[in-house]
């Protein structure tokens, strides 16, 4: 596999100043999550310092139900970046995914580009998520792959399904045919828990029942719904590729996070599941617990953060944990079983 070096390198810069400045939420779709309320429980009998966040996800200890979610890799800020939010991951015991490591499989590309996803060396305790798109998932790749995933120490591989940023990306991977029957054939030979995930466009009952058809089972241990309401990667590559919005109304399509996480979760009440797209406060990652995820994952609001230090970036998730912890307290849940009993009502 070979690409161009610089377009791919400039690209995964282009990203990251994008999405640092440029008008990349959702406009006329919303995560769903504010017009559900959790109801406040003014006799609460929790201690606030005794409230249990701590949980296990693909058999992986957690000290919160939270994941730092996939941002970057391959350009070198990215390194900056990856690092900062793996030693954040670390100090507060949660999990953390990767960006894309396409750029590792190019045969030029690979090794120095190989630097930008290394953070074992600041994170040798956390649940880590490898990444590639399913587009590149093909027979073929699979040595490729899984020698990736050896070289970033990851734990699981998060394959991202993304048809909609791809066809916006210029020289995007279009081709999504047979994508499902290599999912279905090939996740067994990875040697790595698979997790499925879109990039902010959701993934609900549609893709549930596809993904069903072949066998009745997943072919996947885990499934991220990275809902609309959030970051829209088609406006992201829109603006990378044209400098505006060419294609308004694609800016804006998607499945809400709240109705991705339900319908995933009725059509799959087993599955663990990731609540993602737009969840930027621990009111919000509450809500998600509620509807039926097993953990959340935070990307583009920690950018600026991981960009300064670990330390920033550690206080931005030190804030949304502890919001989150207010949150159980507030509803009278001293753990997370408890809190997923206490239900939702409409705003």
């Amino acid at each position: 596999m070979t690409t161009d070096r610089g377009e791919m390198t400039t690209r995964k810069r282009r990203h990251i100043d994008v999405c640092l400045d440029g008008d990349v939420a959702y406009r006329g779709v919303t995560t769903g999550l504010e017009r559900c309320r959790l109801p406040y429980n003014a006799l609460t009998q929790t201690n606030l310092d005794d409230i249990d966040l701590s949980t296990e996800f693909l058999g992986a200890p957690l000290r919160a139900p939270v994941l730092v979610g996939a941002m970057t890799g391959g350009a070198e800020l990215s390194g900056t970046i990856n690092r900062n939010l793996a030693a954040a991951a670390q100090r507060l015991g949660i999990g953390m995914m990767l960006g894309s490591q396409r750029v590792m499989l190019d045969s030029v590309l690979g090794e120095r580009a190989a630097a930008s996803f290394t953070v074992r060396d600041v994170a040798p305790d956390v649940l880590l998520f490898g990444n590639i798109g399913l587009a590149q998932l093909t027979k073929d790749m699979v040595p490729d792959i899984v020698r990736a995933l050896d070289r970033v120490g990851a734990n699981a591989l998060a394959v991202h399904t993304n048809p909609l940023q791809e066809a916006m990306q210029r020289d995007g991977d279009t081709d999504f045919a047979g994508s499902l029957d290599r999912l279905h054939d090939l996740s067994d030979l990875l040697g790595y828990p698979v997790l499925l995930k879109e990039v902010g466009h959701g993934i609900g009952g549609t893709a549930v029942a596809d993904l069903l058809r072949l066998s009745g089972a997943p072919p996947v241990a885990a499934i991220d719904v990275a809902g609309a309401g959030g970051t829209s990667w088609s406006r992201v590559e829109q603006l990378v590729r044209y400098g505006e919005l060419r294609y308004p109304d694609l800016a804006d399509w998607g499945i809400p996070t709240a109705q991705a996480i339900r319908e995933v979760r009725a059509a799959l009440p087993d599955i663990p599941l990731v609540a993602s797209g737009g969840i930027r406060t621990g009111m919000d990652a509450a809500k998600s617990l509620v509807l039926g995820a097993d953990v959340v994952a935070v990307a583009r609001p920690l950018l600026p953060a991981a960009i300064e230090s670990a330390d920033a970036a550690t206080a931005w998730l030190q804030r949304f944990v502890d919001e989150l912890r207010v949150c159980l307290h507030g509803c009278g849940a001293p753990d997370l079983r408890a809190l997923r009993s206490v239900g939702l009502t409409d705003a």
